[in-house]
């Protein structure tokens, strides 16, 4: 069977839309509507016609666009692509930590479930971040969730004094700096861009430092130069083929895989596939309780009309 051909034609009879994130296996890239980070891929969830959304990425991505879309359906390729960071924040705990602190506004990443964005008061991605943490008056005290790493390097930009939760992504975690020292001594032309979501001592290697859309513009506009990518090897994809003449090379993670590089075991669950099989059965479906999707939606939109 030719699952790009078969694809193509049920997301034609199905009226559906693929939305896919930049660290998805690049034939799932290659064959989306659109492919972005979560910022980009909120917004086009948001605007979509389609009767049908797929989402190639992770659990919470699907969550954000069903919480804009209550009426038309979901579906995930892989029910189990789940989120090492949205699993390091349980609402529980959560809920109890906001309630310790009635005073703060509660800022949320959006790599985090819907139970969280609901108990949140704005939700941000990497791209707008900062602004969204500008935009809270600067006598007001923020808790910044689940992500540690992207709360620091808040901090260290705007100055602001946030109570960080405790999360992190396994990925942006697992940069080894000793394997990054040693690529860097054989290309020392080469520069390191980063995602915030890395550890400290990453980001202080690196000419740049932005979301997964942020890095690839910023490759497009020094195409002349050479990098060293931090963040998950799967935009490597999108980056070569927007710029199939500039020298990439992933940033070393601590195990040794089989790319030598850091890859999401979860984003890459969905496959070609699966992919073909969920628009075929319009099946796995992403739901969320009305209750939570209300609660979790203003959060959302509070964000989106702030991203204009």
């Amino acid at each position: 069977m030719d699952l790009v051909k078969e694809i193509k034609r049920l997301k034609k009879e199905k009226n559906a839309v693929i939305l896919a994130h930049y660290y998805q296996v690049a034939e799932i890239q290659d064959i989306a509507d659109y492919v972005g980070d979560s910022l980009g891929l909120s917004q086009k969830a948001a605007e979509t016609d389609a009767d049908i959304i797929v989402f190639a990425g992770v659990h919470f991505m699907a969550e954000t666009a069903k919480i804009l879309n209550p009426s038309k359906k979901v579906v995930l390729p892989d029910l189990n692509a789940g989120c090492s960071l949205a699993d390091s924040c349980p609402p529980d705990s959560f809920e109890t930590f906001t309630k310790q602190h009635p005073d703060h506004v509660v800022i949320t990443y959006v790599n985090c479930s819907a139970e969280i964005k609901a108990l949140s008061d704005i939700v941000c991605t990497s791209s707008n971040a900062l602004k969204i943490v500008e935009s809270v008056p600067k006598d007001t005290p923020i808790i910044f969730a689940p992500d540690k790493n992207l709360g620091r390097y808040i901090i260290k930009e705007t100055g602001r004094d946030m109570l960080l939760w405790d999360g992190s992504c396994i990925v942006h975690e697992a940069f080894s700096m000793d394997k990054l020292i040693e690529l860097h001594k054989k290309h020392p032309d080469y520069k390191i861009i980063a995602h915030p979501e890395s550890e400290e001592h990453i980001l202080d290697t690196a000419t740049y430092i932005g979301s997964t859309s942020g890095m690839i513009n910023y490759v497009k506009e020094h195409q002349d130069q050479k990098f060293i990518v931090a963040t998950e090897a799967g935009i490597l994809h999108k980056m070569q083929q927007e710029m199939p003449n500039t020298e990439l090379v992933p940033a070393p993670a601590v195990e040794d895989n089989t790319c030598a590089c850091s890859e999401c075991h979860f984003m890459k669950m969905n496959t070609m596939q699966k992919l073909y099989d969920c628009l075929l059965n319009e099946s796995p479906q992403i739901e969320v309780p009305e209750p939570i999707r209300k609660r979790a939606l203003l959060p959302i939109e509070r964000m989106l009309e702030l991203s204009k």
